[in-house]
């Protein structure tokens, strides 16, 4: 089983965040996919479902960013899932808004919800690093990341939730390049040099 994990704050106020695309990644993963309902356990809301050929269980902690891994520990101790079968969608600062990239292991950069998830299973777990951007001064961080996405935003932020949605097949096979390029794709599919779907998939010309 895999633990697919999206970071964010509850509560309507929070919703439209830059903060909580985590969320709205993984209620479009549930969507798209036919999960369960969403039920509460765990200091968060789950719900069950398959991908592929696996079987996925989605968390989102409702425990505010800054404590998510007590969410993430009590859960992944409960059905024993191991680190390595853990995937994160987190918001990203440091890419540009429409990019994305996996990251494997390392360091949590300083992103407090990844902070806590360090703290409580340790940093060998997944994490889909979705781009913001970045608000150009380090002490406006905090309310950039508190404020909703402009309606402009939609142009990438809407194909790059369905993408992580689509692929995610990719990521829990541990086949993060060819997720990133298809999400790319769909982001952006008239760029000059955009990757090229596969034969065979559903996005071939």
């Amino acid at each position: 089983m895999f633990l697919v994990v999206g970071l964010g704050n509850p509560g309507q106020a929070y919703a439209d965040n830059r903060h909580n695309i985590g969320f709205m990644a993984v209620d479009e993963i549930v969507r798209r996919h036919g999960f369960s309902p969403w039920r509460s356990k765990f200091h968060g809301e789950i719900a069950e479902g398959t991908v592929g050929a696996h079987k996925v269980l989605a968390l989102k902690p409702m425990t505010y960013m800054n404590d998510s891994g007590r969410a993430v520990l009590a859960c992944a101790s409960f059905y024993k899932i191991l680190p390595a079968d853990i995937v994160v969608f987190h918001d990203e600062i440091d890419l540009a808004p429409g990019k994305l990239r996996v990251k494997r292991g390392g360091g949590h950069a300083g992103h407090n919800g990844l902070r806590s998830i360090h703290a409580g299973i340790g940093a060998d777990y997944a994490r889909v690093r979705m781009g913001v951007g970045h608000p150009g001064d380090k002490g406006e961080v905090k309310d950039y990341v508190l404020k909703d996405f402009a309606k402009a935003d939609d142009v990438w932020l809407d194909p790059m939730l369905d993408g992580c949605a689509e692929y995610l097949n990719f990521v829990l096979d541990g086949e993060d390049s060819p997720f990133m390029s298809r999400v790319a794709h769909r982001i952006s599919p008239n760029r000059p040099n955009a990757p090229r779907p596969e034969p065979g998939t559903d996005e071939e010309a």
